[in-house]
């Protein structure tokens, strides 16, 4: 197992994904991260949290809950009830492989008035199977499909593992 990201390199990716996300984001009426369940909802804790750092923007957070290991069968909802209607939904994964969780973790909002829909995640592996493509991305890494990304977020001591 090999770190490819240590703590303060993940911040700093963090960082500045929070600083790109609100200079696309400028003239939306509100930010809304949808994070996937597991990371993807920590990662979107932390961007939103740093987005309300730097802008005044309305963020929120809401939590995309289904079964990452049999998400075609899964049953996809909210973890709460939010008006999304003329926002920004940005959804949030910690790692991009092939793009299937996320194009099943859409359907939520497919019939919402959104304004728009972007992806962020910390680590895209590039497997595209469906075409899904991050708007933000912390690192981009070349990998084989056998090889497995480990995202961790605990309490001061995140890190991205290659294994």
């Amino acid at each position: 197992m090999s770190e490819v990201l240590n703590h303060k390199q993940v911040g700093q990716k963090i960082t500045r994904m929070a600083f790109e996300i609100y200079e696309r984001n400028l003239h939306s009426s509100g930010v809304v991260f949808a994070g996937i369940t597991g990371m993807g909802t920590s990662l979107a804790s932390l961007l939103a949290s740093e987005l309300r750092k730097i802008s005044p923007l309305q963020v929120e957070e809401v939590a995309v809950i289904l079964d990452k290991k049999a998400v075609s069968n899964s049953e996809v909802k909210l973890s709460q009830a939010l008006q999304v209607s003329g926002k920004t939904i940005i959804l949030v994964d910690d790692v991009l492989n092939t793009g299937k969780t996320l194009v099943y973790a859409m359907k939520p909002f497919l019939d919402q008035e959104i304004y728009k829909m972007e992806i962020a995640v910390l680590v895209n592996r590039s497997h595209g199977l469906f075409p899904v493509r991050p708007d933000y991305t912390g690192y981009e890494l070349a990998t084989t499909l056998n090889e497995h990304i480990r995202v961790d977020f605990s309490e001061n001591e995140y890190s991205v593992h290659l294994d």
